[in-house]
């Protein structure tokens, strides 16, 4: 088991882009899916995270306004859709699924620059 990532990329500040986490192998409605975040030389921090059934989001400060995690459990798919994106964003995004185990993705880059 091992979600995929895919979305990631280069864009301007203030641009947008929006991740998808294809989790298969798994009874994904069970899962609480997350997307966490590293940057170089920093360690690996939370962004956002939903619970299995979809009603319980948790944002990290700093993206608080800007991302939006959702999911489609009939897809098992989890997105992110990231607005107003800054410099600071720049990272390798990594989804999370979790039940009794964990499961990473190998990441995907996003890289905001001018």
């Amino acid at each position: 088991v091992q979600p995929v990532e895919s979305g990631g990329g280069l864009v301007q500040p203030g641009g947008s882009l929006r991740l998808s986490c294809a989790a298969s192998g798994l009874t994904f409605s069970r899962y609480r899916m997350g997307w966490y975040r590293q940057a170089p030389g920093k360690g690996r921090e939370l962004v956002a995270a939903m619970s299995s059934a979809g009603d319980s989001t948790d944002y990290a400060d700093s993206v608080k306004g800007r991302f939006t995690i959702s999911r489609d459990n009939a897809k098992n798919t989890v997105y992110l859709q990231m607005n107003n994106l800054k410099p600071e964003d720049t990272a390798v995004y990594y989804c999370n699924a979790w039940y009794v185990n964990k499961y990473w993705g190998q990441g995907t880059q996003v890289t905001v620059s001018s």
